[in-house]
């Protein structure tokens, strides 16, 4: 694999109920996508929380649920820690496609990126 085609690994472990910059690391995530880069993005411990059905409700949500449709439409999937991973109704409503993941994998992520960005 060339380094054009490592994947630029966005990380987002901050609360988007408490911070605005989960909503700039999907952001970010979206743009790095439109330049016509691979990405790879991570949701670990309260970084899950961006895909809570209510969403709307956090600081910068409106935006950030707009994003996470976007990425969807784009068929970009989403490593999730395994350990906060839920299966009730009230989390990824959008059925988002997600890859359960635990730290080790995040290592291997991290390791196989060009670059990466932590959240």
């Amino acid at each position: 694999m060339t380094e054009t085609q490592r994947p630029v690994l966005v990380v987002v472990s901050v609360d988007p109920e408490q911070s605005h910059r989960a909503n700039e690391a999907v952001r970010i995530a979206l743009g790095i996508l439109a330049g016509e880069n691979t990405v790879a993005i991570a949701l670990v411990g309260a970084g899950t929380k961006v895909l809570d059905a209510d969403v709307e409700d956090y600081v910068d949500g409106e935006d950030l649920a707009r994003h996470l449709g976007t990425l969807k439409k784009l068929g970009q999937a989403f490593h999730v820690e395994r350990s906060t991973m839920r299966s009730d109704s009230g989390w990824n409503p959008s059925g988002l496609e997600l890859v359960p993941i635990d730290r080790s994998d995040l290592a291997k992520l991290l390791a196989g990126s060009r670059r990466a960005l932590l959240f």
